[in-house]
């Protein structure tokens, strides 16, 4: 259950860096491009040069590196899953290990490599938005980038709003069932004890008042939003306008680059994990 205290997807990481002054909109569209990128990188050299790029950004955020590998625990079992089915599931390669009707080959080890890198670098990506970005500005920037479908009828505003709400409140319930786990085992329960099924069991008793409290902040929410009069996308002014510089621009230009080395590395077949085989 400790697992529950890594995650960071939702919360806000203040701090004085380039990445935190970045333009809302731009952070955004430049997560987009990276995981474009990300999905298209087939090689070592790929990986390699998506990997640097990631802590280049991570380091240029001022975000101890340590918080970021924090809130990767919670997936390390899928990352473990992902990498256990690809090697004995993919027949790629050199036999490394055969028993029975069981066999490994490299080929399936170096792509499980990949999918686990793939989806840790995802993680730590996409949850540098919220950590860099205010909910304010998030809501705005979404917004911004939504807009243009205003004119087929697609309410931007609202959608943005739910989109950071529900962002906003992954940490929040997160706390509050780290809250109901530790009334729980005050009361004798034992969360940790018996096997698979068993421990799915036993989170039964913390789904329901979870789900409870879920309901009820949503209830508050609802009427605080309604005591300040608030109307959805209606003439609304903002506080502060989102403005974009130089270094929105150099970003944005930084991943469409990275994205075309990624497209022409793996159309033109230079870059293969089948070279390490």
């Amino acid at each position: 259950m400790n697992m529950l205290k890594g995650v960071t997807i939702g919360q806000h990481y203040p701090a004085d860096s380039v990445i935190h002054k970045m333009d809302a909109r731009f952070k955004i569209v430049m997560i987009l491009l990276y995981v474009i990128a990300l999905f298209m990188a087939a090689g070592p050299i790929s990986y390699g040069l998506m990997i640097v790029f990631a802590i280049s950004v991570i380091i240029c955020s001022k975000i101890p590196l340590k918080f970021i590998i924090r809130g990767l625990r919670p997936i390390l079992w899928i990352v473990g899953f992902t990498l256990i089915l690809h090697t004995f599931s993919t027949q790629e390669g050199d036999l490394v290990w055969q028993w029975s009707r069981f066999s490994v080959y490299n080929g399936g080890i170096l792509r499980g490599v990949m999918m686990g890198l793939r989806l840790i670098l995802l993680i730590s990506i996409t949850s540098l938005l919220t950590l860099t970005t205010t909910p304010i500005d998030l809501t705005d920037g979404l917004e911004a980038l939504l807009k243009p479908f205003k004119k087929i009828g697609l309410p931007a505003h609202e959608l943005a709003m739910m989109m950071t709400i529900a962002l906003r409140f992954v940490p929040t319930l997160i706390e509050e069932a780290d809250k109901i786990i530790k009334a729980q085992t005050a009361r004798g329960a034992d969360f940790e004890e018996g096997g698979l099924i068993a421990r799915g069991k036993s989170m039964l008793p913390i789904l329901v008042p979870l789900f409870i409290s879920a309901f009820r902040r949503a209830d508050d929410l609802a009427m605080a939003m309604e005591a300040r009069c608030y109307r959805g996308g209606e003439n609304r002014t903002k506080m502060k306008e989102l403005k974009s510089g130089v270094r929105d621009y150099l970003g944005v230009i930084s991943l469409s680059l990275l994205m075309a080395i990624m497209m022409y590395f793996r159309f033109s077949k230079l870059d293969s994990w089948t070279a390490l085989l």
